[in-house]
């Protein structure tokens, strides 16, 4: 029977799997194939992308997966088995092992996996590794939402461009009426002066009745 201490020992190392279990994604898998110089590669590549790997005994792991409700997991608790967390990128885990497991076919294969509380199959786990990496899926999602501010812009450029045209127009329409202005005026000057040539003639012709009455008065005394 174990003594106390390697218990008390037992019971940390659950309880460090435990909080594992409960990070924001993670990927189990056999290892039985790969070198020490591939492993040594693939625990730097995991400590490059924040991700921690480390080898997982299927026992203390059974406890483990019981106190979150991964029970779907005891299954795959055989042979050699390890288990990379992240809880920056949910990605990172599945898709560095992913490539290691296309690397070593056959030699280092993934088991299964969880993300946010739910429990992974290794297919699963293989799709989400195609996701691209967490500053890349940023940038995206920045072009995008940028893309209804540019295609805006575009539009208010053409829109003003088009209101610089309607304001040429605008200037042609306004000189238009002066010449008609110009045109109207001459008329009324026309009108103007037959107006006045109009009454100098019918002053002169009122006239000459006036005359002739005064030289007939003038004459009749004398007859």
């Amino acid at each position: 029977m174990p003594s106390e201490s390697v218990l008390k020992e037992k019971q940390l190392i659950v309880e460090q799997m435990t909080e594992k279990l409960k990070s924001q994604s993670g990927v189990f898998v056999d290892y039985s194939g790969i070198s020490v110089i591939d492993d040594t590669a693939l625990r730097v590549k995991m400590r490059e992308a924040n991700v921690e790997y480390k080898v997982v005994k299927n026992n203390l792991m059974r406890f483990a997966i019981k106190n979150v409700g991964f029970d779907e997991l005891d299954s795959i608790l055989e042979g050699t088995t390890s288990l990379a967390v992240c809880d920056d990128d949910p990605i990172a885990p599945a898709r560095i092992i992913k490539e290691y497991a296309d690397k070593f076919n056959g030699y280092f294969e993934i088991k299964a996996g969880f993300m946010d509380g739910k429990v992974l199959s290794a297919s699963e786990v293989g799709a989400i590794a195609s996701i691209p990496a967490l500053p890349i899926l940023q940038a995206q999602l920045l072009g995008t939402m940028l893309a209804p501010i540019a295609q805006l812009a575009v539009v208010l450029k053409a829109a003003a461009e088009k209101g610089g045209a309607s304001v040429d127009v605008e200037v042609q329409v306004d000189e238009a009426p002066v010449e008609e202005t110009a045109d109207a005026v001459t008329p009324v000057e026309d009108v103007a002066e037959v107006a006045t040539e109009a009454p100098a003639e019918e002053h002169a012709e009122a006239a000459t009745p006036d005359a002739t009455e005064a030289t007939e008065q003038e004459a009749t005394p004398a007859e």
